[in-house]
Order: structure tokens, then C-alpha cells, then sequence
């Protein structure tokens, strides 16, 4: 089913959408009662959690795509590097672009994709890393870590709906077991960041808390990998694609920006955009990948998906003088480096201090 659709089904308010959560909703109650089973097996040492090679910062979420995960993991891996770490961000890897999106937004961190967290930390170790990020790890609780950061969108809207009915994998009391908890919005305001972050210490009362906003930073063109300033937006007419977890919010950040709201967001992972659909765009083409960080103009004209290639563990950016946007063989990915500005000077602390682990 089209991401848009699934979408629809969890938010809309139309008779179509609340009869097919209906339809879903014994489902859900059998995927709550999976996942209750499961936490209270870890939770009571039924199933084990394993120590990692490295200490480890997860970073993950309650809910299915949108909290902003791969630029809060890619800002919290840039401060360690600045403050004399060698991180490396280790994930499931579940499509290359999130992973190519960290390549470029840290060049220097290496990208470890693997769906064992625990096998991933150790290669990151054999790299000669010492601390290791995991990104989307909430849920790998096989994995032990340090410090839990969990994100909840403030975009997010509506009453907590387990799979498959609504996007939750789990509940707001498994908020308990975070060490941080990070309000993210995009076009959501401040007053409904705040709300969201008051609420869900109810779960967590000990538990700190944060605000962040993930505001896009500049534009990069298409074809040159020129830097543009967002002005250049306003009182254009844009085709605005996506292929981020919250589309929706994209096209909210839009309209601040002085450019006439798009006609139409094409929000699917991974879209093709041919000669047909770059022909009805008006003057300027604005697509999100992967990151809510990096926004892409370019010129009208067509665009195909190149090869994917072999499957790799490491990731890393290719060194050289190329265009930024020649940089990486996966479909170019126009990343600036997501400004991830705190609402609350908690950003920077955390409960618990990286150790050495040896």
C-alpha cells in the first residue's frame, strides 16, 4: 500500500479511514499484547540483553517514521566527534539512503549498517571507533546501551493507535525506560512541543526533557550543488516531493517560506521523477530525502534512480574534489547540515556520561 494511503488510514477523520482502523484494530490489540509480552521478558531478564563492544547512545522512537531520528543522530554524533570522540553511527540499514544521508552530514563518522546492534558495535570497535550512536535502536533491546534518547513528534497528531490501525510500536509508558526525552516539531508550534513534553513526563517524571526544532537550513541546487539561500523561495510556485517519514510536515515548512503552496506532495520512499512529472512542475522542484535537514532545488528537467549496487557494512563519503552532488553513487542526496536548534538548553546534557569500555 502507497505511503500516502497508510497515512490517510491512521489520520484521517473520513468514514473510508475510521472503518478500515476498525477492520485493523483486532490486529493491533494482538500486536500491543506481542510487544507487552516481549518488554516484560526483557524487563524481567526472561530474554537477554547483551553489553555492547562500545558505550552507545540510542536514539529511536515510539512511533513509525517522522520523529526526525537520522538528523538528531547525526547532530549528537557531530558534538562527540567535536569533543574528541570517534563515533560511529551504527543502523539497521533498512534502505541505503539514511545512511548515505549520515555519510554526508558527518564525512568523517563511519556508517556501520547492521541489523544486530551488537555485531555492529563490535565492527565499529574494529574500526577504531569508541563509541557508537545507534540509530532507530528504541526497540533492539538485545542491544544494551548507555543512554536512551527517545523521540516524539510534536507534528504528530491524534490518540496513540497501535500497528496496524495507527503508526505506535509501543505504548507511552515505555517511555520509562528512557533517558531523554526529545520533543521534535517542524512545523508544529512551541506551545504544542511543550504540551507534548509535559504530557509524556507523566510517564517518565524522573526522566529529563527537551525540545528541538528541525528547521530546514538552505537549499542546494540540483544540478551545480550551489548553496541557496531559502528566499529564493518565496513567490515561486514549487513540485514538492518526499521521501521522509512525515511528508506532511514537509509541506507545512513550505508556506512560511513565501512560495505558493504546492499543488500536490509526492510522498513516496523512493519516487522516480521522469520528463512527465518534471514538466508540470512551475519553476522550482523541492524534495526532502531521507533527512529533515536537507532540502534540494532544482531545475525541471528528468531523473532516474541509478543502480544500487553491492550491499556494504562501512559506509563512508568518497574523498576527492567532486560536486557535492556527485559525492555518493546512490541517487543524489542534498543534505545540509540539519539545524537541530534546542528549545530548552537540556539538549546538551544527558543523565548519564559516556564511559570508556574496555
Amino acid at each position: 500500500m502507497p505511503e500516502g494511503a497508510i497515512n490517510q488510514v491512521w489520520t484521517s477523520s473520513s468514514l473510508a479511514a475510521r472503518m478500515a482502523r476498525g477492520a485493523l484494530m483486532p490486529a493491533s490489540w494482538v500486536y500491543a499484547a506481542v510487544v507487552a509480552a516481549r518488554n516484560a521478558a526483557y524487563d524481567n531478564g526472561w530474554l537477554r540483553s547483551h553489553e555492547l563492544a562500545l558505550p552507545a547512545i540510542s536514539v529511536g522512537n515510539l512511533s513509525v517514521g517522522g520523529t526526525g531520528k537520522t538528523p538528531v543522530s547525526a547532530f549528537i554524533a557531530a558534538r562527540l566527534e567535536e569533543r574528541g570522540f570517534k563515533p560511529a553511527i551504527v543502523m539497521r540499514g533498512y534502505g541505503r539512503d539514511e545512511a548515505l544521508v549520515h555519510a554526508r552530514l558527518n564525512p568523517g563518522v563511519p556508517v556501520v549498517i547492521a541489523a544486530d546492534r551488537v555485531r555492529g558495535a563490535a565492527e565499529a570497535r574494529a574500526i577504531g571507533r569508541n563509541v557508537a550512536v545507534l540509530d532507530d535502536a528504541f526497540q533492539h533491546r538485545r542491544a544494551k546501551r548507555d543512554v536512551d534518547v527517545v523521540l516524539l513528534a510534536a507534528d504528530l497528531a491524534g490518540p496513540v493507535r497501535p500497528l496496524p490501525a495507527g503508526p505506535w510500536r509501543e505504548p507511552l509508558t515505555s517511555l520509562a525506560r528512557a533517558s531523554l526525552i526529545v520533543v521534535t516539531r517542524k512545523s508544529a508550534s512551541p506551545v504544542r512541543a511543550r504540551e507534548l513534553l509535559a504530557h509524556a513526563r507523566r510517564f517518565a517524571p524522573n526522566t529529563g526533557g527537551a525540545i528541538v526544532h528541525l528547521a530546514a537550513d538552505r537549499l542546494v541546487a540540483w544540478l551545480s550543488g550551489e548553496f541557496l539561500d531559502l528566499a529564493t523561495l518565496r513567490g515561486k510556485t514549487v513540485l514538492a516531493t518526499a521521501a521522509i517519514g512525515d511528508p506532511r510536515a514537509f509541506a507545512a515548512q513550505l508556506t512560511p517560506r513565501g512560495c505558493r503552496r504546492p499543488r500536490r506532495v509526492h510522498t513516496e520512499r523512493r519516487c522516480q521523477i521522469g520528463p512527465g512529472l518534471a514538466s508540470r512542475s512551475a519553476s522550482i522542484m523541492v524534495s526532502f530525502t531521507a533527512s529533515s535537514g536537507g532540502v534540494r532545488r532544482g531545475r525541471t528537467g528528468s531523473y532516474s534512480r541509478h543502480s544500487r549496487g553491492s550491499r556494504t557494512n562501512q559506509l563512508t563519503p568518497h574523498a576527492g574534489g567532486r560536486r557535492p552532488n556527485e559525492r555518493l553513487e546512490w541517487p543524489p542526496i542534498s543534505c545540509s547540515r540539519p539545524t537541530v536548534s534546542s528549545d530548552r538548553t537540556r539538549i546538551a546534557s544527558s543523565p548519564k556520561k559516556i564511559r570508556s569500555r574496555r
